[in-house]
């Protein structure tokens, strides 16, 4: 499906309500799901990857009721999935196999997770590697690296284990493992990464204390259920923010956004660039911190580095600054950020192509790129490359790109923000 942006003819103005946080929504399925009980998840993220987490924890005998409003889970407990009768599809979702793969290791039977093509060349050795050690018996295409994944688990234990790259993906994989082992579980990590399941298994009665890099596990209890609503994602947020940043006369505020200082990463480097962002009504949701987000149209932004521990931080939300590097003043440069080769597409090169498109004079490297901004982009067609987090940029880039920009491929969306395309024509007077 190919989408037509053109330049907003006024300043975008109002207030905007955001699907709930994609990472969040993942892991309150999965959680919920090893609970003794019943729990209740409010403003659950409808959208393609958060679906195949839905679908894939019911295979596993979990009873999710959807209606309408909230997800009921009936959990299990710890050690009370049973053997799923067929494989389990991921389809796009690279939280929904390295999680399950976690959890399925502790489970004492066998099991097998794959994806669509995407998803099955994207690694997963990061994974299978420490799950192996704890004792897991995994598999897969290309010495266990890539998907189809094939587990055996049960008999795990605790083992003490530094990320080698920082990865809340890999993190979790191995806490969920390590609720169902022998012994203490330790993770340590050289550069934050976000926190959620931390943050959610404290909440739920688990024994885990996190200090300086260091997530101790002990096994053992079972977990509590919950009652929760799920944030508004600071990931969805970032199109808006530059958005209303570069649109002139704009004004937006977007409520109940997580702000988890492990994910804005975003706010603080537009801020630097010299965004107008307030944070309003600030509180803790579910122990997850949340505000009412206002921003307004900033004029020149200045050029900026991204770098080093701020990177992961703000992952996700690279393509989508990278057309903000593109409107300001001066150099920007992305380094440390290998990590975007090995998402959904390899999201260097697919900015580099795309801003290129859009007239823009951009450097490829290793790991990020260097844009030349110039206040200023030209209407082209653009592809999403199958790329949620790409398709959105472009449609951003699109309302302040002179002429007409065709997005490619832009259903894409649906991965994450199925009525973004709906929500730009509305924001956007159209």
């Amino acid at each position: 499906m190919d989408v037509t942006v053109r330049r907003a003819p006024k300043g975008l103005r109002g207030t905007i309500t955001l699907p709930a946080d994609k990472s969040i929504s993942h892991r309150s399925v999965m959680l919920a799901a090893l609970a003794q009980g019943k729990s209740r998840v409010k403003n659950f993220l409808r959208a393609r990857d958060t679906l195949a987490t839905v679908r894939c924890v019911r295979a596993l005998g979990v009873n999710i009721m959807d209606n309408g409003e909230d997800l009921i889970i009936e959990g299990r407990g710890l050690g009370g999935f049973l053997q799923p009768e067929d494989i389990l599809d991921c389809e796009n979702s690279g939280t929904t196999m390295r999680l399950m793969s976690g959890t399925l290791s502790a489970c004492s039977f066998f099991s097998v997770l794959t994806g669509d093509s995407s998803l099955r060349s994207r690694p997963m050795a990061r994974v299978v590697e420490p799950l192996r050690l704890m004792g897991a018996r995994i598999d897969g295409r290309d010495g266990g690296r890539l998907a189809p994944l094939a587990i055996r688990g049960g008999n795990l234990k605790g083992i003490d284990y530094t990320l080698p790259v920082p990865s809340a993906q890999v993190k979790s994989a191995v806490l969920l493992a390590g609720l169902g082992v022998e012994g203490e579980t330790v993770v340590r990590e050289k550069v934050p990464s976000r926190d959620h399941t931390e943050r959610m298994l404290a909440g739920m009665g688990a024994e885990i204390f996190a200090e300086n890099g260091v997530i101790r596990l002990q096994p053992g209890r079972e977990l509590e259920p919950f009652d929760m609503s799920v944030p508004a994602d600071i990931s969805s947020a970032a199109f808006w923010i530059v958005a209303a940043t570069l649109v002139p006369e704009s004004e937006v505020l977007i409520p109940g956004v997580g702000v988890n200082p492990t994910r804005s990463g975003v706010l603080r480097v537009l801020a630097s660039m010299g965004a107008r962002i307030e944070l309003q009504n600030q509180r803790v949701v579910g122990g997850e911190p949340v505000a009412d987000i206002r921003v307004v149209s900033a004029g020149n932004l200045i050029g900026t580095t991204v770098a080093g521990e701020i990177v992961p931080s703000l992952i996700d939300e690279i393509p989508v600054l990278a057309v903000a590097m593109a409107m300001a003043r001066g150099e920007s440069v992305v380094r440390d950020a290998s990590e975007l080769r090995v998402k959904e597409t390899d999201r260097i090169l697919a900015v580099c192509t795309c801003l290129r498109r859009l007239g823009v004079e951009v450097e490829e490297t290793e790991d990020g790129f260097y844009v030349r901004g110039q206040g200023r982009l030209t209407g082209a067609k653009v592809d999403s490359y199958g790329d949620h987090r790409i398709a959105m940029a472009m449609g951003i880039a699109g309302l302040v790109a002179e002429g007409e920009t065709i997005v490619k491929g832009a259903e894409a969306v649906n991965i994450s923000y199925p009525g973004f395309w709906a929500e730009l024509a509305r924001f956007a007077g159209r």
